[in-house]
């Protein structure tokens, strides 16, 4: 896939396939977007049109006291 190059119909279909399917797997945005050599914000778009329910950001999770 050229880095840059609009991708339309099918194509496009196909890829958000591959993308939601990566993602629901657990895989990463960014790590999706280095194995397409695409950009972070692209692979969210494709994410976000397709009406997949993004994960919350990762780090730290503390639990309270007492819970």
């Amino acid at each position: 896939m050229d880095k840059g190059k609009r991708i339309t119909g099918t194509a496009r279909d196909r890829l958000a396939a591959d993308v939601e399917k990566a993602y629901e797997g657990g895989a990463s945005i960014r790590a999706i977007a280095a194995s397409l050599g695409r950009s972070y914000g692209f692979v969210h778009r494709i994410l976000a049109e397709g009406g997949v329910t993004l994960r919350g950001r990762g780090g730290n999770s503390r639990r309270q006291a007492g819970v």
